[in-house]
């Protein structure tokens, strides 16, 4: 296929057709004892070590020398024929946990957000509730509903452009020019952060970088979820740095599109608390760190495959007026790091009704890695294939979530996907200098 006739639109979560197209499993299993200690093992256990909230380096290069994730998946693979791709309650203590196992029950869902699926689960709010504690992924029937119209009027989820992204290139390009010829990742660490403090809060002073410095610390403590006290003056002294700078209403930046959003009424803000507004940021800072991950593997994977490098290095050249651009090919290429190494490896939801898989307050749980590389339904499961962005058929896929799915899934998806592929174009248009 050449170039020109390739596809150009880029998508980033399946259709609500494609979600809800196939007829869900009408019933549940549940699992014998012993295949519950396999899932604990081998999917529960790993995941967990490594750190749901924030990434333990340590464990996960332990955890991929012993390819433990592949290891999780074949625990699943075996319990879905063992139970023809019914979704499976796990015999935990003091817990309904219900492991999905098909494509289709995952579409459905993510379809029911935020009722009968409610993404507030226990272990969310004990974990996120330590740096943000009015998150709308935490929140519950009118504040969720509020909350969720401030974000999505602030992000403009939908849009490849958001309305401020022309004011973001140029630091974007500036700070790519800072990054050494041989990249690793603290010194992309660095720079990243720099762009995210400047394109979520419209600066990079002392008290912005203090501000991801305690939020670095708190995701590490949030991994403990409900098993540890949260930090309880780190979290009030984050919380009150984010008030201060989002008040400041920078210009250009997100948090001035909050403060926009809030003052036109977009969510009822007119009955609500200031502070509700601003502590919307936290969740978007944390949303960026797994986009910084995303993107160094996306950097990696593109100037390995020396189509997609050819490809992507015309897209960048293309692109070099400073004016901002959607970048589709790039966008796909962080798409594709995401499917094939998920930041976020479990996606949880809870009962809020009975339902046909379980009782009011049951947990239901989704292993992506195992639907994102699905040899028996993807013939792209284990390869670099970026076009699946492009052409149609990830959005056929309505378990490929990236960014999750349905009603709840993430506002930010095309901030994310604008900056993560403008920072790459910056990085390739300079090499190709070189």
């Amino acid at each position: 296929m050449s170039t020109s006739s390739r596809p150009t639109t880029v998508t980033s979560t399946p259709t609500a057709e494609t979600i809800r197209s196939d007829r869900p499993h009408q019933t549940s299993d549940t699992a014998s004892a012993a295949e519950t200690a396999r899932v604990a093992a081998t999917v529960l256990a790993p995941a967990i070590g490594a750190g749901l909230i924030s990434r333990r380096p340590a464990v996960l290069q332990f955890l991929e020398r012993f390819d433990v994730d592949r290891k999780a998946i074949r625990t699943l693979r075996a319990l879905r024929r063992e139970h023809s791709g019914r979704p499976v309650r796990l015999r935990l203590p003091g817990r309904s946990v219900t492991v999905l196992l098909d494509h289709t029950d995952v579409g459905h869902l993510l379809a029911g957000a935020p009722t009968p699926f409610s993404p507030a689960t226990l272990e969310k709010r004990a974990a996120l509730s330590r740096f943000q504690p009015h998150g709308v992924l935490i929140s519950e029937r009118g504040e969720r509903e509020q909350r969720r119209a401030l974000n999505e009027s602030a992000l403009e989820p939908g849009h490849a452009l958001h309305h401020l992204a022309g004011h973001w290139v140029r630091p974007i390009d500036s700070h790519a020019a800072e990054l050494p010829h041989t990249i690793d990742w603290t010194s992309f660490s660095d720079v990243w952060w720099r762009i995210v403090r400047e394109v979520a809060l419209g600066g990079d002073t002392a008290a912005d970088r203090e501000i991801t410095d305690l939020l670095g610390e708190l995701r590490q403590s949030a991994n403990w979820a409900y098993l540890l006290p949260a930090p309880r003056r780190r979290r009030q002294r984050f919380l009150d740095l984010v008030r201060q700078q989002v008040g400041l209403n920078r210009p250009n930046s997100l948090a001035s599109a909050l403060g926009a959003a809030a003052s036109a009424g977009s969510a009822d803000s007119a009955e609500a608390d200031p502070a509700d507004a601003a502590d919307q940021v936290p969740h978007w800072l944390f949303a960026f760190d797994a986009a910084a991950i995303a993107t160094f593997r996306a950097l990696a994977l593109v100037v390995t495959d020396p189509d997609v490098h050819d490809r992507a290095r015309r897209e960048a050249a293309d692109a070099e007026s400073g004016a901002p651009h959607q970048l589709p090919l790039l966008r796909a290429c962080v798409l594709e790091s995401l499917r094939l190494w998920p930041t976020t490896p479990m996606l949880l939801r809870e009962a809020r009704a009975g339902t046909e898989w379980g009782r009011d307050g049951a947990a239901f749980l989704t292993f992506t890695p195992l639907f994102h590389r699905d040899s028996a339904r993807l013939p792209y499961a284990d390869r670099f294939e970026p076009d699946i962005w492009l052409d149609g058929r990830a959005e056929q896929q309505p378990a490929l979530v990236p960014f999750s799915g349905g009603p709840a899934a993430c506002p930010g998806r095309d901030v994310v996907l604008f900056t993560t592929a403008t920072l790459l174009a910056a990085i390739l248009r300079r090499r190709t200098r070189r």
